[in-house]
């Protein structure tokens, strides 16, 4: 399971697999290396609304209270407000954005999908607010519209291609 995270105005992303006798989490604080870290199963105990478990020869209770993005976590004796961010809702924050990490620059997948269409066309200058292309998208088929005025220098996917997280999907420049 992957999702972003913010705590004290600090981004991370997290990913999380299960395996069977540990899970496998990895943690990345924005502008620094992955870190990764196993929590054995066997020290692990989920009792009513909280979680306690030992890591790293240290006892942890956890109890997280929330809804949508914002979530309370009690750990270590104080509570934490920490945004959550999923897949969806990360795509519908980039689309949000004016689709994907858009900038004036490029356009990037906010998240894996398939390019369904495209209309753009290199060359062609395109109006803030105008469809450039259409991603499918947690089965959902989100249009990623231009964020400004821009002209498109490249198109770097075609119809049908499946594209990572992060992928540049066009490139811009300013228009004459």
């Amino acid at each position: 399971m992957y999702f972003e995270a913010e705590l004290q105005g600090r981004k991370y992303k997290v990913d999380v697999h299960e395996e069977r006798h540990s899970w496998k989490v990895s943690l990345q604080l924005e502008g620094q290396d992955w870190k990764h870290y196993d929590v054995s199963k066997t020290d692990f105990q989920h009792a009513e609304e909280y979680v306690s478990f030992l890591f790293e020869g240290k006892s942890y209770l956890i109890d997280v209270l929330g809804q949508d993005t914002e979530y309370t976590v009690f750990a270590r004796n104080s509570f934490r407000t920490i945004k959550i961010f999923n897949d969806e809702m990360l795509l519908h924050e980039s689309l949000k954005k004016g689709g994907g990490a858009g900038s004036n620059v490029e356009l990037k997948a906010g998240m894996p999908g398939k390019i369904i269409e495209i209309f753009a066309k290199e060359g062609e200058v395109v109006k803030a607010g105008k469809p450039l292309l259409i991603m499918e998208a947690m089965k959902m088929e989100n249009e990623m519209r231009a964020s400004s005025d821009v002209k498109i220098k490249q198109i770097c996917v075609k119809q049908g291609d499946s594209v990572e997280n992060g992928a540049v999907l066009i490139k811009f420049e300013k228009p004459s």
